[in-house]
């Protein structure tokens, strides 16, 4: 470790000491992500604990993750669900988006998809792109809300032009049942370049199979 991040980390961790809330969101984040340290997911749960028990949202929300992936503390997805409902209910879009997450699946919390469905959508009116995705996905499919391809492709657009990689997917699928191909290839080369790993092999394995040559070509091209 520098002496510059040694002595950065110093005056972070003098400032969460001192109780401010967002060095000791920081000081979490460095802890949980090894930052000019040894990754230490115990005190990063410490640390998101202290932020989040003085009212910090990120901190409510990173501390619902602790508890749902077992980060510092073990697997309890009850206790996930409260800490992102403190954190939705805080304003913060992430609490939001993560609840509706566990409300969908009834994943440590009671299932409601109607419930799911609306803080999905109070999260993607504050711009976050993943509920953008995942409202779409409720207008196409008809889950609690009328179906409506129109309403799904308008926020399918909005989740793709965000940056969300599956919303670009999502998207590109309706637009290549409309006959729309090379708008659709853009948006899905777009998803390829950003997406996930696991995702990019499935969308290729799905292209493979396109019964679109322009789709197809994709696969070739990348």
């Amino acid at each position: 470790m520098s002496e510059a991040v040694a002595a950065d980390l110093r005056q972070l961790r003098e400032a969460a000491l001192a109780g401010q809330r967002e060095a000791q969101l920081l000081l979490a984040q460095a802890w949980m992500e090894g930052r000019g340290m040894q990754p230490d997911p115990d005190e990063a749960f410490h640390w998101y604990s202290v932020a989040a028990n003085l009212g910090e949202p990120m901190a409510m929300n990173m501390l619902g993750r602790c508890h749902e992936l077992g980060q510092g503390t073990r697997i309890d997805m009850t206790l996930a669900a409260v800490w992102y409902r403190k954190a939705a209910d805080a304003g913060l879009d992430w609490g939001m988006y993560n609840l509706a997450h566990l409300l969908a699946s009834g994943n440590g919390i009671a299932q409601d998809r109607a419930a799911a469905y609306r803080w999905y959508l109070r999260a993607a009116e504050l711009g976050h792109a993943r509920a953008m995705n995942f409202v779409g996905r409720f207008h196409e499919n008809g889950w609690e809300v009328q179906r409506d391809p129109a309403q799904a492709m308008a926020w399918y657009r909005r989740a793709a032009r965000a940056g969300d990689f599956r919303g670009q997917a999502n998207l590109a699928s309706m637009l290549a049942d409309l006959g729309q191909l090379e708008e659709a290839a853009r948006w899905l080369q777009s998803a390829l370049d950003t997406g996930t790993p696991s995702f990019v092999a499935r969308l290729r394995k799905a292209l493979a199979e396109s019964p679109h040559d322009r789709l197809r070509d994709l696969v070739d091209a990348s």
